[in-house]
């Protein structure tokens, strides 16, 4: 396997309910896509036990993870869609990240967007799996953890 150099990439923190939770995801040109990889760690459940399964993974339309008191990263916006199309076929619209331990890592290919179109967005962790057909979100719960996706700088 080739090494990929990054285009893009993103510090992921949690929100203030989930200060621990750290991680980074990296998008790299690959074809007429983007390889999208992330590691993310110290995912708790309510409990504060280490997560155990599937998350909702997504990159948001908004370009800032900030928020209020309801919601910390309401500025992140919605799923990133380039066409007016129903979940989960928003461009930003990943497979979950299944955590173990409070761990999780991924790599992905997508042909939906392309490094450069998702820098200035965001990417979000969501504290439930994704359904993969409710509306508008796939019912994957509240923004646990936000990063905001700029160029990569070595």
């Amino acid at each position: 396997m080739k090494f990929m150099t990054p285009a893009a990439y993103a510090k992921l923190a949690g929100s203030s309910s989930y200060p621990d939770i750290s991680g980074r995801v990296y998008f790299m040109r690959e074809q007429s896509g983007t390889v999208v990889a992330a590691e993310v760690r110290n995912v708790t459940d309510e409990a504060g036990k280490p997560a155990q399964g599937f998350l909702g993974f997504h990159i948001h339309e908004g370009a800032v993870c900030a928020g209020n008191e309801q919601d910390p990263f309401a500025d992140a916006g919605a799923h990133y869609s380039k066409a007016k199309v129903l979940h989960p076929d928003h461009a930003g619209d990943l497979p979950p990240l299944l955590f173990s331990d409070g761990f999780a890592w991924m790599q992905v290919y997508t042909g939906r967007f392309k490094p450069e179109e998702v820098i200035g967005k965001t990417v979000v962790l969501h504290g439930m799996p994704d359904d993969f057909h409710t509306q508008p979100s796939g019912d994957s719960g509240m923004k646990i953890a936000c990063g905001e996706i700029v160029p990569w700088r070595p």
